[in-house]
């Protein structure tokens, strides 16, 4: 099967990376920047193993990348469309940005070329580019990866969700996806399309609401991750449930699907009350962190705050939308000195102009009056946090996920805080 992905950041690298194991894959991306990268066989956005999948797709010529839609599309078996919808500072996506890309494709396709769409785009996109496109094939697969382990996210998926207009299109599709060997969903296109809001809208509401019921804890004597645990052994919620206390969600992604879902309220005329919330509740607990450092450090001018971990999450190099980068920000506005440290970010935007980023994670601690975990890297808690804390101005680690509770429990005079922890 000749398989053409468009759209070749993280979601379409991964995709085509992942399909040229067993198809004939082509990349089409029209960023000139990022085609000559791929082609010399590195990947624009940074993923655990991605380089070298796509390293062997290239060595065995079952993978290419091109920013010419005529070579791209011409005898194709299927578009699968993998824009990572890009999302603004209020979590607007743009979605006129990846539609105005996809009818650059779309010109090129032969009458009845199946069409399926990955990118993150409002309920009722695949129905209206059918009657823009009567002679294609649209079907709607949700995007499931994971930042960080996304390569096993898409080839050991829980199932994949297929929103279909007809009985027609589901030969393919068992064709397309039989080497992963997954529990396939059919659905209608819409229902589908719905799956992706509602999923990561719940697992928005799952985050805000632990985290409202740890700064509760913190208030009242109660630890929030046993409460947590307490919820999650019920079997009517389960032990995977997203009910662990602690930062904000970050990234755009989560925030997208809310902000979607709301705005379709909105537009339907259909009153939505715990929606909308969600957002709100996050944007508050956004400023955990930055509060915290003004209770224990009072006036922030002056102070030097170590921020530890930049990046999104673990396993990547993208800053956008990252919880550390607004807290840099907030700290230079309050007039604290800022100095960061992550082994994945070797340049800070302009904006950040004013933070020292250090080589080594102890150039960052020494001297501070206090050190944020922002970024969950596992060689963090390699380190020896006795050592490094002697080298701070005074111990003090804010630790929202209790990321580092073991490493520091046995530390003298270290204090240590974490979100829904009971106050001493």
């Amino acid at each position: 099967m000749k398989i053409t992905v468009l759209g070749l950041w993280h979601l379409g690298c991964v995709t085509a990376a992942c399909c040229a194991r067993h198809h004939d894959v082509i990349g089409l991306d029209f960023d000139e920047a990022t085609i000559a990268k791929l082609n010399a066989g590195k990947t624009p956005v940074f993923e655990p193993g991605l380089d070298e999948l796509l390293a062997a797709g290239l060595a065995r010529k079952r993978l290419s990348f091109t920013t010419d839609p005529r070579i791209a599309c011409a005898d194709t078996d299927v578009l699968w469309v993998c824009y990572d919808t890009p999302v603004d500072e209020k979590d607007e996506p743009d979605v006129e940005f990846v539609l105005r890309n996809m009818r650059r494709a779309l010109a090129h396709l032969s009458s009845g070329t199946p069409v399926l769409v990955s990118a993150q785009l409002p309920v009722g996109t695949c129905r209206k580019l059918e009657a823009e496109y009567p002679q294609l094939q649209f079907a709607c697969v949700p995007e499931n990866l994971r930042l960080g382990r996304a390569i096993e996210a898409f080839e050991k998926p829980d199932r994949i969700v297929l929103g279909i207009r007809n009985e027609a299109q589901k030969q393919l599709l068992e064709e397309l996806f039989a080497p992963l060997n997954a529990r396939l969903l059919f659905m209608r296109t819409e229902s589908a399309e719905m799956v992706k809001h509602a999923l990561n809208t719940f697992l928005a509401l799952s985050i805000s609401f632990i985290n409202e019921i740890a700064r509760l804890c913190e208030h009242v004597g109660a630890d929030a991750l046993e409460v947590s645990t307490g919820l999650k052994t019920d079997s009517r919620i389960g032990l995977r449930a997203y009910l662990r206390p602690g930062g904000p969600f970050a990234g755009g992604t989560l925030a997208r699907d809310v902000v979607t879902l709301a705005r379709l309220g909105a537009e339907t005329g259909e009153s939505l009350f715990i929606v909308p919330a969600i957002k709100q509740s996050n944007d508050q607990h956004r400023t955990w962190v930055f509060r915290k450092l003004q209770t224990r450090l009072a006036d922030l001018r002056g102070k030097t705050v170590a921020v530890l971990g930049l990046v999104y999450t673990p396993g990547t190099d993208t800053l956008r939308r990252s919880a550390a980068v607004e807290l840099c920000r907030d700290l230079l506005a309050a007039g604290a000195n800022v100095k960061a440290f992550d082994p994945a970010i070797k340049l800070l935007p302009h904006d950040l102009g004013k933070v020292a980023l250090t080589a080594e994670l102890a150039d960052a601690v020494a001297g501070a009056d206090a050190a944020v975990i922002c970024t969950e890297w596992p060689q963090f808690q390699q380190l020896n946090w006795a050592e490094l804390v002697r080298r701070m101005k005074r111990p003090l680690v804010i630790d929202p996920n209790r990321f580092l509770e073991n490493s520091l429990r046995h530390v003298a005079g270290v204090e240590h805080i974490s979100v829904g922890q009971p106050r001493a």
